[in-house]
């Protein structure tokens, strides 16, 4: 599909001072972001969890009714729209990936199978399933709403329940998980990542250890996660950064140093094009 005219959309049109989550009732949804209702993109995964609804949603040209209890999951950089009546009962939530991830040592959003590119964008779920559920929204919504002290790690960590949570209906115990050499290749790339993100930041050196070619490493990623091999590594030096810069008192001096970077001016560049702020700034403002 041509992206060319799409546009990518970002939190914080959401509310201009969001940047990592965002929760909200599905009731009123489309009047208050009527872009919804065309064809958009984003960086951050969106989770509907439907309730009570009519209409459809789309994702990749997939067509979704919604007609039932569902829990919907638009991945990021998936081209959808959402058209549903406006007295819609249920919830949505909006995270970064970055945001999810600093709360772990490495990134467990890799657990989960249903956030996985390939896998459905739907769960049909049960009224006892929904309330168990609703349960731990309603826990995240007042989190969300409240901003108590250390609000952002309460936040992460009742998210991650609520991920469990949905794992657990998405797949049963008892079920197996069969990956394809091709996810197989892909997630022996990613933990080559983190062991060796500080020394190693080109594709081809991971594309060495893999006995393949850069080229064909980068389609692999392509095709598996919807990011470039390059991409794949930018994002796990990020998360990490982040957590330094977070949960330390390191300087940014040692920070870069820490990080295999040469000078710090690089690294400042590097951390910038990924987030939108300098470390500095990023420190002040998640603190």
């Amino acid at each position: 599909m041509q992206t060319e005219h799409i546009p990518v959309c970002n939190m914080d049109l959401f509310d201009e001072n969001l940047k990592h989550f965002w929760i909200s009732d599905l009731n009123g949804l489309l009047p208050k972001f009527p872009f919804l209702e065309y064809p958009h993109t984003h960086n951050f995964y969106t989770i509907l969890f439907i309730e009570q609804a009519q209409g459809e949603i789309n994702i990749d040209n997939k067509r979704i009714l919604v007609n039932e209890a569902k829990v919907i999951i638009i991945k990021p950089h998936c081209i959808n729209t959402i058209n549903i009546n406006n007295k819609a009962n249920g919830m949505i939530i909006c995270f970064h990936e970055a945001f999810f991830s600093l709360r772990f040592n490495n990134n467990i959003l890799n657990l989960f199978t249903f956030l996985n590119l390939e896998s459905k964008p739907f769960i049909r779920i049960s009224e006892n399933q929904l309330n168990r559920l609703k349960i731990f929204l309603n826990l995240l919504k007042e989190e969300y709403i409240l901003q108590k002290t250390e609000a952002k790690k309460v936040i992460r960590s009742y998210l991650n329940i609520l991920l469990f949570e949905l794992e657990r209906i998405y797949k049963p115990v008892g079920t197996i998980n069969y990956k394809t050499p091709r996810q197989h290749k892909v997630q022996s790339f990613e933990k080559l990542i983190g062991l060796h993100f500080i020394s190693k930041k080109l594709p081809s050196d991971y594309a060495e250890l893999l006995n393949i070619s850069p080229n064909y490493l980068n389609k692999l990623c392509k095709e598996t996660t919807g990011m470039t091999a390059g991409d794949l590594i930018r994002k796990r030096i990020t998360i990490e950064a982040q957590r330094l810069i977070l949960y330390t008192h390191n300087s940014i001096n040692e920070i870069a140093d820490k990080l295999g970077f040469e000078n710090t001016s690089y690294f400042i560049t590097f951390f910038k094009k990924q987030t939108g702020n300098s470390p500095e700034q990023f420190r002040k403002l998640e603190k």
